[in-house]
Parts: structure tokens; C-alpha cells; sequence
């Protein structure tokens, strides 16, 4: 896989962040085949990007409450 170009992204922030601007997580759309992630504390800091699919499957997982506290 090419790697991908996120000098131009747009990021938002995860419905599911703590709005306290504690844990906060934004996510990078636009991509087919993979979803960027990165700490919205540190935006300069690293990006884990998680294949789509996988993506997809892990927040039908949170939303279902699947991955219990």
C-alpha cells in the first residue's frame, strides 16, 4: 500500500471523545482502504491508520457495547 498523504486531510473529532478535552480521538475520512487516527492533544504527533474494514468492525463493536469498560 502507497503511503498515504495527510498534509491535506481534514480531521474531526470522535463523537466518543471525552468532551472535557480529555481522551479525545480524530479520524481522518476520505480514504478507500484505510482510516487515520491520531491524538487530537498532540496533532503534530503520531498517526496509527487501521485498514477500513477493520475500522468498520471495531465501531460497529463500541457501538453495540462490545468492548465493555
Amino acid at each position: 500500500m502507497r503511503p498515504l498523504n495527510l498534509d491535506v486531510v481534514s480531521w474531526r473529532k470522535s463523537s466518543y471523545s471525552n468532551p472535557d478535552g480529555g481522551e479525545c480521538v480524530e479520524v481522518a475520512d476520505g480514504f478507500a482502504v484505510a482510516v487515520p487516527v491520531r491524538d487530537s492533544k498532540n496533532p503534530h504527533g503520531p498517526v496509527i491508520t487501521f485498514p477500513a474494514d477493520g475500522w468498520d468492525t471495531f465501531i460497529a463493536a463500541v457501538k453495540h457495547g462490545a468492548l465493555g469498560a
